[in-house]
């Protein structure tokens, strides 16, 4: 595969700007309303976003009667759909004259030459050719054509005929033959002819499928305290804690060192469990006799299923639970007996149902409903999205004979519905024109779609990776569109270049033509959703440490991503590691100094606010001076009017503004992610596994550097603390001098202020603050000088 150059010229902005294809489309969507492609033919209202693609349907049945073999005396049937020179065949049954096959072949009507279908039903034989039983022949211009909301067309019966068309054969087969679009039910179950050479389980990988996540909850477990623990080394001072596991999480309290039998913790270990509920509690109570050597003293095993479900604030009554002593299987029965309930732990535990279990981050969150049902709002909106297709993607790839290729499918993620497209097979301009639909609970949430390469094609072996068992689907690119850019109603017709940040830097692998429609449902509850809290109220009143909430997010995901793995075709995990971004919180330079400069940029404004009223001051531009001279004299004899001033004139730029809005939703941006000149060696470092797998040279040339900059950061942090305990020692008494001149200096001022009208007060600091520069002095002034004496406390640091 060619590299390109990692640095983004100018030349090449274009390329990495989002573009308008309305104008592509012949006003398709002027009015929001898609037409028909073939003239005559009906469209489907719930796929007006993409262009219609009519296919040949045919569903095989089943079949009876079939004749035996005249050789074996047996009947090994199978059926094979032949339309010109495309032909699908369903799985062969052995010894079975009545099958059921129940498949679905699905024929692009573009590719068409042919005008017949032919359903051939064939024996099966062992050694030489197979046999041919009968077959049934569809004109296709008397195949009726079927669009959504109609009623599926059902299957009927034929005699098979012989080769010739000149007889009936003995043996019948149902068959339905129906010419369709792709809202079409079958649609996505159907074996397609331009996957004609995926076989086997790769048949499966390139359908397209919807999945729904599984329902996750928070699972919070109170450890309270324990009675009657008896240690088994009586020789040192106990350090007690609990260890619970659920799953694969492991989370422990601290260690309660105690001479008495009845540790105490009222720790809140939480977890993250999906429905249903298979999981088990397991809780052990241990000692740690040695840093490496923890003694169990008892266990507990409960299954999740079988705690209380919290749907708000209320409290959750808390239980006992007895221990059983670890290994008392192998006493015997009398001794377990009087070991099994030797001591007991108090517990509080319950599924928290009204919270929001994050997958994802909060940034670019695609949902933010509690988990149970019965806490949902009704929704806002609709979001209707058209992934019409894919240009220039780069090869991905390659076949035996050198040849580039791409096998893309597309992912879409929004709430809890996920959906892939169907794989196309060998084309790097895939057109998928398939629509999908939301419920929109939150306008301020976010929709991801991510580009994927099919590696996973178990009938395509000449393809380098296609038919490894260890291979991983290859990420092309992927978008983000925030539904609160959308203008309701509105049908956004656009190509989103497709990023990737690889090793050798920033590249555009191609672009994704999407179609993008939301639909407001109600504007009063769309004005009352922005006055809301972003998560539920569980969130605010008993909020979980940053840390637990990075922790269970990365439990989240990896629940979602085996659920959704475990389905078929699988979602596989490297698919949902990128779509939620599994690695965002990971060191980067690169996102460093980009976090940096958008801090930068957001200073930029009081900066020059700073700096203008500097230039003010110092009468930079005398005619300026003079009219912030007269609005203050005017603000000043009308206190009044302040806030009105300040609110009309935000209204006024928000106006000045409208002219400069996007006119698109907004996509990755390069100068923004600073992907533009960033060099190699940090690129290598973001790419770099964790722990590092790098030279041990390179690793402690990147820690130094890290050390350095940390030095910076370290100088600065130190720098503020400085100015903040300046301000606090005005009042400590650290400097008494200081302290009393400034008490002193308070209470003239709470005197003269007393006696003065506000008005006199703010007319002279203002005055005294806008004076000219001849009656200023090019030295600090005396609050500057008098505040930069004052004592910080960095004389006490070791």
């Amino acid at each position: 595969m060619h590299q390109v150059h990692p640095q983004v010229h100018s030349d090449h902005e274009d390329d990495y700007m989002v573009k308008d294809m309305s104008h592509q489309n012949g006003g398709r969507w002027a009015n929001g309303v898609g037409r028909g492609l073939l003239h005559g033919e009906r469209y489907a209202g719930a796929h007006d976003l993409v262009e219609q693609s009519f296919y040949l349907y045919a569903r095989v049945v089943k079949a009876k009667d079939l004749p035996p073999s005249s050789i074996t005396g047996t009947c090994d049937p199978y059926v094979e759909v032949k339309l010109g020179n495309y032909k699908g065949r369903t799985r062969h049954f052995e010894n079975k004259r009545n099958p059921e096959w129940n498949q679905v072949f699905a024929f692009s009507k573009d590719r068409v030459q042919a005008t017949m279908v032919e359903v051939v039903v064939t024996d099966k034989e062992m050694i030489g050719r197979d046999d041919y039983i009968g077959r049934v022949v569809f004109d296709l211009n008397e195949v009726p054509t079927r669009v959504p909301p109609d009623s599926p067309l059902a299957p009927q019966w034929y005699r098979l005929e012989d080769r010739r068309g000149e007889g009936k054969v003995k043996g019948e087969i149902m068959v339905a033959v129906w010419v369709g679009n792709q809202a079409d039910e079958a649609f996505s179950e159907a074996w397609h002819a331009d996957a004609a050479s995926v076989h086997g389980e790769g048949v499966l990988s390139v359908r397209s499928k919807v999945y729904i996540t599984p329902k996750l909850w928070y699972l919070r477990v109170n450890v309270i305290e324990a009675q009657d623990i008896v240690p088994n080394d009586k020789s040192h001072v106990p350090e007690i804690f609990v260890k619970v596991q659920v799953g694969n999480q492991v989370l422990r309290t601290k260690n309660c060192p105690t001479q008495m039998t009845n540790p105490l913790w009222n720790e809140d270990l939480v977890f993250v469990v999906a429905e249903p509920f298979e999981e088990l509690l397991v809780l052990t109570v241990e000692d740690r006799v040695h840093p490496s050597k923890d003694d169990v003293l008892g266990n507990l095993t409960m299954p999740v299923s079988s705690f209380e479900k919290r749907l708000d604030y209320r409290p959750v009554h808390s239980r006992w639970y007895n221990l059983e002593k670890f290994g008392f299987g192998l006493l015997e029965a009398d001794r377990r007996k009087e070991l099994q309930f030797s001591s007991r732990v108090h517990l509080r535990a319950c599924l928290e149902g009204a919270y929001h279990v994050l997958d994802e981050s909060t940034i670019f969150t695609s949902d933010t409903r509690p988990t149970a049902r019965q806490l949902w709002n009704p929704p806002v909106g609709v979001l209707d999205v058209g992934i019409l297709g894919a240009n220039g993607l780069l090869p991905m790839k390659f076949t035996k004979d050198g040849r580039g290729t791409t096998d893309a499918y597309c992912v879409a993620k929004y709430d809890h519905k996920w959906v892939r497209t169907r794989t196309i097979l060998d084309s790097l301009n895939p057109k998928w024109n398939e629509q999908y639909t939301w419920d929109v609970y939150d306008p301020c949430t976010v929709i991801t779609l991510g580009v994927f390469d099919n590696c996973h094609l178990g009938g395509t072996p000449d393809r380098q990776g296609g038919a490894v068992g260890g291979s991983r689907d290859s990420r092309i690119g992927k978008v983000r569109i925030r539904l609160s850019a959308l203008e309701s109603h509105r049908v956004y017709a656009i190509s989103y270049p497709l990023l990737a940040l690889q090793p050798t830097g920033v590249k555009k692998t191609g672009e994704l033509q999407l179609a993008v429609r939301f639909t407001s449902l109600s504007l009063a509850n769309m004005i009352y959703i922005y006055g809301r809290p972003l998560l539920p109220r569980m969130h605010y009143l008993h909020p979980f440490t940053v840390n637990q909430v990075e922790s269970l997010r990365y439990q989240a995901m990896n629940i979602v991503a085996t659920r959704l793995g475990r389905a078929e075709p699988p979602l596989r995990k490297e698919v949902v590691e990128y779509m939620l971004d599994v690695d965002s919180n990971l060191w980067s330079m690169r996102r460093s100094k980009a976090n940096f400069f958008r801090i930068m940029s957001l200073l930029s404004g009081p900066m020059s606010l700073s700096q203008w009223f500097s230039d003010v001051c110092n009468w930079k531009n005398p005619i300026t001076s003079v009219l912030v001279h007269v609005l203050f004299l005017i603000l000043v004899s009308y206190p009044e009017l302040i806030l009105t001033t300040i609110f009309l004139y935000m209204f006024l730029i928000g106006l000045w503004n409208y002219r400069f809005r996007p006119r698109h939703p907004p996509h990755m941006d390069l100068k923004l992610s600073w992907a533009e000149a960033v060099s190699s060696d940090e690129l290598d470092e973001e790419f770099d596994t964790f722990p590092s797998s790098r030279p041990n040279d390179l690793v402690r040339m990147r820690y130094d550097r890290l050390r350095s900059i940390a030095g910076r950061i370290q100088t600065v942090v130190g720098d503020v603390a400085t100015q903040g305990e300046r301000l606090a020692s005005l009042l400590s008494w650290r400097d008494p001098r200081a302290t009393s001149l400034f008490i002193m200096f308070c209470l003239c001022a709470a005197v003269v202020l007393y006696v003065s009208p506000f008005r006199v007060v703010a007319l002279v600091g203002g005055l005294y603050m806008l004076r000219h520069p001849r009656f200023r002095s090019k030295l600090p002034s005396v609050p500057n000088n008098f505040f930069k004496r004052l004592p910080p406390r960095t004389d006490s640091m070791l």
